[in-house]
């Protein structure tokens, strides 16, 4: 009698980079190249609140979702930095438990598009915020099984986004040199995760779309054998 085997986990998938980088176009891309090779896979972005089989989940973390992504500015102005940081560790967690966690059991693989680490990044750069707290309070997340870092100048982000939103310039002014200056301490800190981390960094700058999905299918082949 043969014993029974293990069950196969999914793999998650993850990205990071500064705003302007990428990161949803190659995510989405991956997921769909993913399905289509055969694979069993789902895409998580900052707004999947879908709990499969449970709609007052589903309804209670769309709640959550509204209140931390689609809030008033001037509502997150008066809250502060401590309020924000603990408000983003409730709704990592709750995703992370009901929808990353129970579809990795399942064997489905996750490509999520709203990793934690920028919120790390972004917080390791404000001095009102102590980086051990913050650290603190993402520790208890599913590890990743391959993190891509996409690479590129705040810049030439910002030639590709065109407009940015005040807190993607740090708060601290409306003009492109404040978008860049800002974004550039950030990605100092990515690029410190990335070395400690062991991501794997794809350097995309004057690369196009399509030399960015070959490199990071070619990787994705080679470091969890999963081929599109």
């Amino acid at each position: 009698m043969n014993p029974p085997t293990a069950p196969v986990t999914g793999r998650l998938i993850t990205f990071i980079g500064g705003d302007g980088a990428g990161k949803s176009t190659l995510a989405a891309r991956l997921h769909q190249a993913l399905n289509d090779a055969g694979h069993d896979a789902i895409l998580v972005s900052k707004h999947s609140t879908s709990v499969p089989a449970e709609p007052e989940l589903s309804a209670y973390l769309n709640r959550l979702n509204e209140l931390v992504y689609r809030r008033d500015p001037s509502v997150a102005k008066a809250c502060g930095d401590h309020y924000w940081l603990l408000a983003l560790a409730s709704w990592y967690t709750l995703q992370d438990r009901l929808v990353v966690r129970p579809a990795l059991a399942a064997g489905i693989h996750v490509v999520l598009d709203n990793a934690h680490h920028k919120i790390l990044a972004r917080y390791a750069v404000n001095p009102e915020v102590p980086a051990r707290l913050t650290e603190q309070v993402f520790a208890h997340l599913t590890e990743p099984d391959l993190v891509f870092f996409l690479d590129i100048t705040a810049r030439e982000a910002l030639a590709r986004k065109g407009s940015f939103t005040s807190l993607e310039s740090g708060h601290s002014g409306g003009g492109s040199e404040d978008f860049i200056r800002y974004q550039d301490i950030v990605l100092s800190q990515m690029r410190e995760q990335a070395a400690d981390g062991g991501w794997h960094s794809l350097a995309v700058a004057g690369m196009d779309r399509d030399q960015v999905f070959k490199a990071a299918a070619a990787k994705l082949a080679d470091r969890l054998r999963l081929t599109v």
